[in-house]
């Protein structure tokens, strides 16, 4: 029953934000002007594969888990533990509100993704990133984007 209501209030908050979804370069540009470029190790393209296989680029993607966390834009960070979504159990080490992930100004994102690589093992933190990205050529996903 609590898993129904999430899902009618999330309903109520898709009509409110109007999705925003990236192209591949334009995400590009800006992750590269962010300083993900070799952020802690990690090239641009493992950024970009990341955020295609977390949310397809789009900034208003939610997840509601089995915990009843939720997932948010567009890299999918937790509201357990990275952002505040107005429960007092979060632990919010983002120090963000979850409702600034998924708006189309990726700065609190992009932040809240170098604190997730930089305190915890790196990119390992994503499933999807781990499964589609770790360990593969990434080079072609930057590829014609007019990024170094």
């Amino acid at each position: 029953m609590k898993a129904i209501g999430i899902l009618a209030l999330m309903g109520c908050v898709a009509t409110v934000i109007e999705a925003k979804i990236y192209t591949r370069c334009k995400l590009a540009k800006i992750f590269s002007r962010a300083g993900l470029d070799n952020y802690q190790g990690f090239s641009l393209g493992n950024w970009i594969c990341l955020a295609y296989y977390e949310s397809h680029y789009n900034t208003t993607a939610q997840t509601v888990l089995e915990d009843g966390s939720i997932d948010y834009g567009i890299f999918q960070i937790n509201s357990f533990t990275w952002c505040r979504s107005g429960k007092l159990q979060q632990k919010n080490h983002c120090h963000v509100a979850c409702s600034a992930l998924i708006t189309d100004d990726l700065t609190d994102a992009i932040i809240c993704a170098k604190k997730i690589v930089k305190e915890t093992e790196g990119m390992n933190y994503w499933q999807g990133w781990k499964q589609y990205c770790e360990g593969k050529d990434l080079s072609e996903w930057k590829k014609g984007c007019e990024v170094s």
